[in-house]
């Protein structure tokens, strides 16, 4: 981890001053704005490749090694050699180099990489002179204080949503609390890392505000970020508080805020829940506020990342218009970046939402398609825990339980706080016999995102899913009529609703006991969070009546067998 902070230094270095760091061939690269271009036209390139190219010219005077660079660019994350790889492909593609020719990029056996083309630096004195004295300001409070003026002019945002998770304050008066505060910070940083979504400051930057009086739009200025998460720690009478705070800085609101009030028994356990509490209220609100803003950039403006972000309000609603929306912006996405491995897998999920919507194509080609997505993800960053959760999920609908819990698995493995993960692990459960150990996966799905957008919109599914699994089916009947009345395009809750009603009637007839009532918690739906994060109703359309079945089982079949014309059941 050695490189950490001689990358920052030279990032911030390099921001100081105004103009195109680096010249190569016709290429231009400018590191304050994150621009790189060829002949004056701008080039849309991933950050984690732009990262990566910086950090070759800038040791293009020796050989890098692959451990270096993963220390650089994935902060010291472990990654596979097939990551690596294909990232110094996609640097070269981008600079119109290639593994063959090696003309600016060169592969040293079993060593590493060297920049090898020749590069005009004629600002490097300057760069030089700004990085004494960026690391003069980072490593000395009061010289920070003298000098941000001159650095928070010129950082510049990266392009994914950035935040810098300031050291929670410690309010006891006990120094044992700092150690709580401490690791409660490293905690929710580290967390917040492993989700895709976002760039977050590393652990070392943040702390070197810890003594201060944070002003927040000036720490997020200095640091180059978006958003900035404070807040405190209270103990007092055997219990603890803690607040915390999300802001944006860039316009001094407040996104969130809540409180949390714990008996400090186990300080392990409540230290691991209020983490898991935070990174999914800061997560889902942080998506929610990118996708808002990046709805009203201009066409001219928009990259690969922004793509994503546009598609995701589309994915979160249970239509086939939407969800189509959704496919076509993520196909712009992957035409844009073909190596962009989240948005590949965001296409995959895409498929298996339209397995349950679109009627009137094979289910067995979503699942294809679905898979193709997973499997090219995973090709291109084995790591992204979303390719595992979608090829997992194909699996599922193919009958192989053993790989499907296998990629679920993996996805919790590389993110245990990914709580769509762990609903898709209780639907695979629910599919595979184990229909209680698919109730407890949800369960633990909902506890560390209760306000997920897109569990929303899934955990029904899995319930109903391990519901039928146990035989319950006057409760499976109640969460497939609340699921089918907000969605009432789901084939999926009017199939297994049809099937539910029948098997509840054949029940009650050879036992001759009356109608049992449904859980009112088997049917209940997270209506307020849905509203919090615009997941709205989908529209109902006329011929499908949503209390279909009040009319008696024949009238649902009737409405059953209309919904799912010309659709073919997978081989």
């Amino acid at each position: 981890m050695q490189y950490f902070g001689a990358l920052e230094r030279d990032e911030a270095a390099s921001q100081v001053r105004d103009g195109p760091a680096f010249r190569f061939a016709n290429f231009e690269i400018d590191v304050a704005r994150q621009e790189l271009r060829r002949a004056g036209d701008l080039i849309p390139v991933e950050p984690q490749v732009f990262d990566l190219l910086i950090h070759l010219i800038r040791n293009r005077n020796r050989i890098v090694s692959r451990e270096e660079l993963i220390d650089a660019v994935w902060k010291g994350r472990v990654i596979s050699e097939a990551t690596l790889s294909s990232r110094v492909s996609a640097v070269r593609r981008v600079i119109g180099d290639n593994g063959t020719d090696q003309s600016l990029i060169r592969t040293h056996h079993k060593r590493g990489f060297r920049f090898v083309g020749r590069v005009d630096d004629a600002n490097r004195s300057q760069e030089v002179s700004a990085a004494t004295a960026v690391q003069q300001v980072l490593g000395n409070p009061e010289s920070r204080t003298q000098n941000a003026p001159a650095l928070r002019a010129t950082l510049a945002l990266p392009d994914k949503p950035s935040i810098a998770v300031l050291p929670f304050q410690n309010r006891s008066g006990d120094s044992v609390q700092e150690y709580f505060a401490d690791g409660l910070t490293e905690d929710i940083i580290t967390g917040l890392s492993r989700q895709r979504w976002f760039f977050v400051i590393a652990r070392n930057s943040s702390f070197a505000f810890k003594a201060d009086a944070a002003d927040v739009r000036k720490v997020a200025s200095e640091l180059g970020v978006r958003y900035v998460l404070e807040g405190s720690v209270r103990k007092a009478s055997g219990r603890v508080r803690v607040t915390a705070q999300l802001i944006d800085a860039s316009k001094g609101i407040n996104l969130w805020a809540d409180r949390y009030d714990r008996d400090l028994a186990n300080i392990f356990e409540l230290q691991d829940e209020i983490t898991n509490r935070v990174i999914d209220s800061v997560g889902s609100q942080i998506i929610v506020a990118e996708a808002a803003r990046v709805q009203r950039k201009s066409p001219q403006n928009i990259a690969a990342w922004d793509l994503v972000m546009q598609a995701l309000p589309h994915m979160w609603r249970m239509t086939v218009d939407e969800q189509r929306l959704a496919q076509d912006l993520l196909q712009k996405a992957v035409e844009l970046d073909a190596d962009y491995a989240h948005a590949h897998a965001l296409l995959g999920w895409t498929h298996l939402c339209m397995f349950n919507l679109n009627t009137r194509m094979p289910i067995g080609e979503f699942t294809e398609k679905a898979l193709a997505c997973g499997a090219r993800a995973l090709a291109l960053d084995e790591q992204d825990h979303w390719g595992h959760l979608v090829v997992g999920l194909g699996y599922t609908r193919r009958r192989r339980p053993e790989p499907a819990v296998m990629h679920l698995s993996k996805a919790l493995e590389l993110n245990p706080n990914f709580a769509l993960g762990h609903a898709g692990l209780g639907y695979v459960y629910a599919c595979g016999g184990q229909p209680e150990r698919g109730l407890e996966s949800l369960e633990q799905a909902q506890r560390l995102s209760p306000c997920d957008p897109f569990l929303a919109i899934y955990a029904p599914v899995a319930r109903y899913m391990a519901l039928f699994g146990m035989k319950k089916y006057e409760e499976t009947i109640a969460v497939c009529r609340a699921y089918a009345a907000l969605h009432p395009h789901h084939a999926g809750a009017w199939r297994l609703l049809t099937t539910s009603l029948g098997l509840a009637r054949k029940n009650r007839r050879s036992s001759g006991s009356p109608r049992a009532h449904a859980c009112a918690s088997a049917g209940s739906v997270q209506r307020p969070c849905r509203q919090q994060h615009g997941v709205r109703q989908s529209r109902r359309p006329g011929p499908i009546p949503v209390r279909a079945a009040e009319g008696g089982i024949e009238r649902l079949i009737s409405t059953f067998i209309n919904l799912t014309a010309k659709r073919f059941p997978e081989k």
